[in-house]
């Protein structure tokens, strides 16, 4: 067992493409902004979390 196999590099011919899939291309990514309407700090972003004027930690 020296000899390694070929790898798939083609999909079986059984296999059929769903009718729902299409051929567009990903979405390009945001900038990974989640809170950009809100003008205070993002508490994940701070490692705490804020609860009726108490930050907590958990």
């Amino acid at each position: 067992m020296t000899q390694e196999r070929p790898r798939a590099t083609k999909r079986p011919e059984t296999f059929a493409k769903p009718a729902h899939w299409t051929n567009d291309p990903a979405p390009t990514p945001g900038d990974g902004s989640r809170h950009e309407e809100d003008d205070r700090p993002d508490p994940t972003r701070f490692g705490d979390w804020e609860k009726n004027g108490i930050a907590i930690d958990f």
